[in-house]
């Protein structure tokens, strides 16, 4: 290899390294992030240019190190070299690197239909070495298998790629649910001085009827209650997450006919806001229907593209051993990647259970399903994970007690889970006589602000 790159070398001074095969990458072949396993991008370590420097998986982050142009002439190129197989092996495990680029075969691709990357030359396919989706993980060569590890989603067209953030910001991540709707809801900044958490998930954009989003269908996104909370929340230095769906009132995801339309629903409240989050909280029965479903799989996808680093939340609903995986599953086959899963681990029917427990064992039901969906690792699946949790006593009369979100804050703490929220932060208050039905307190032995305080500690 280093006879022949000295020869390209010099051939390229005479101006000659046409003749030896070897092309310049053209203006119009795509460029941008290449994405495989645990929606890892194809990384070049430490950004550098020597010759050897090891392609490897990492948390894609849009730099140059991750730009990949998808070469006309059968190369994949970034920071001006080629992907390469080292030494031009053949073998099972040989490595993949940067390196000049030389017009041999061990810098020759193809990408197939099925979204294999393919060396012609030795007919093996690029492979994430050990199955696994870690941070460093080196590329190689490996006889084709169809597995999760080999299968890559690669630029279509030249654009900018995204920054992608990291799936777990502790800050961010922990958002307790604030409704305005019903009740008395408390000031927020009153809870932000109390606790130091920062965030909030504002509930609930619904549709007014029509593909229109309003606060609980009825309220306008600017000028009102809803808005003068938003103002107050980044004035003390804090910022929301507004909540579309919930249990009650007409669901944008169904009262918009297209993914197009519902993809414009979102935009007009990310673009009102200048968001940098949005949570999607499909709890009622409109979300079981399979078209509404991929509607909003598609949504998110537009949203995605058209945002770029936003961050996408999914709230679903759960049994004691974990949720329902169609929406999951559709996701995943549609190439959509969204931040967190969160369940709500509540409303089993297990009252006299412990909470605490039972939540874990639904949250280990969602890292294995999106395991199976998604090709992940159980630490990478861990960190697309979250938790809603409802405190106090729930609508089927379980109990959940400041102890339990201790138990939940420590399992998230181990796990690095992406988000850690709960319903709400209007109950999070003791209440002053017997437990009313209007979500202005918890309904158990408390102080005020108990539950946020407990998971404003949340580090990530």
């Amino acid at each position: 290899m280093r006879k022949l790159t000295t020869f390209v070398a010099a051939a390229l001074a005479a101006g000659t390294l046409g003749a030896l095969g070897v092309t310049q990458a053209s203006a119009a072949d795509p460029t941008g992030p290449i994405t495989g396993i645990g929606g890892k991008c194809i990384d070049i370590a430490g950004a550098s240019t020597t010759n050897g420097t090891a392609v490897q998986l990492y948390d894609c982050n849009g730099t140059g190190a991750q730009q990949w142009t998808v070469g006309s002439d059968g190369t994949l190129r970034a920071l001006g070299k080629c992907m390469d197989i080292t030494s031009a092996g053949t073998a099972d495990g040989t490595k993949i690197q940067l390196y000049d680029c030389n017009g041999t075969n061990a810098q020759k691709w193809t990408i197939s239909s099925a979204k294999d990357i393919v060396n012609p030359a030795t007919g093996k396919c690029l492979d994430a070495t050990g199955n696994t989706s870690a941070n460093g993980t080196r590329l190689q060569i490996w006889s084709c298998s169809g597995g999760s590890n080999q299968k890559w989603t690669t630029p279509t067209g030249t654009t900018t790629p995204p920054t992608t953030p990291p799936p777990t910001n502790a800050v961010q991540a922990v958002a307790p649910y604030i409704y305005n709707g019903w009740g008395n809801p408390p000031d927020p900044t009153t809870i932000m001085s109390a606790t130091g958490v920062k965030w909030f998930t504002l509930a609930f954009v619904l549709s007014n009827g029509t593909c229109n989003p309003q606060w609980d269908g009825g309220r306008p996104l600017t000028g009102g209650v809803d808005q003068t909370t938003i103002n107050k929340i980044r004035a003390a230095g804090g910022d929301v997450v507004p909540s579309f769906g919930g249990y009650s009132g007409n669901k944008l995801e169904s009262s918009c006919t297209s993914a197009s339309a519902l993809a414009g629903a979102y935009q007009q409240v990310i673009n009102a806001y200048g968001l940098k989050a949005i949570d999607i909280d499909i709890e009622a029965d409109a979300y079981s229907n399979s078209t509404v479903q991929q509607r909003t799989v598609d949504a998110l996808k537009i949203i995605k593209t058209n945002n770029p680093g936003i961050v996408e939340y999914v709230t679903i609903g759960t049994g004691t051993t974990g949720p329902d995986t169609s929406l999951i599953n559709k996701a995943a086959a549609s190439g959509l990647t969204v931040d967190s899963w969160t369940i709500m681990p509540f409303d089993f029917g297990a009252a006299g259970q412990n909470m605490g427990n039972l939540t874990m064992q639904a949250t280990d039901g969602l890292k294995n399903a999106l395991k199976s969906a998604y090709g992940y690792t159980d630490d990478t699946a861990y960190r697309h994970s979250g938790i809603s949790s409802m405190n106090g006593i729930t609508d089927a009369n379980e109990t959940v007690t400041v102890a339990d979100f201790r138990t939940i804050l420590s399992y998230a703490q181990t796990h690095h889970l992406a988000r850690l929220t709960f319903w709400s932060a209007n109950r999070d208050r003791p209440c002053s006589g017997a437990y009313p039905n209007d979500d202005t307190c918890s309904g158990v032995s408390q102080a005020a602000w108990d539950f946020t305080r407990t998971f404003a500690a949340y580090t990530g």
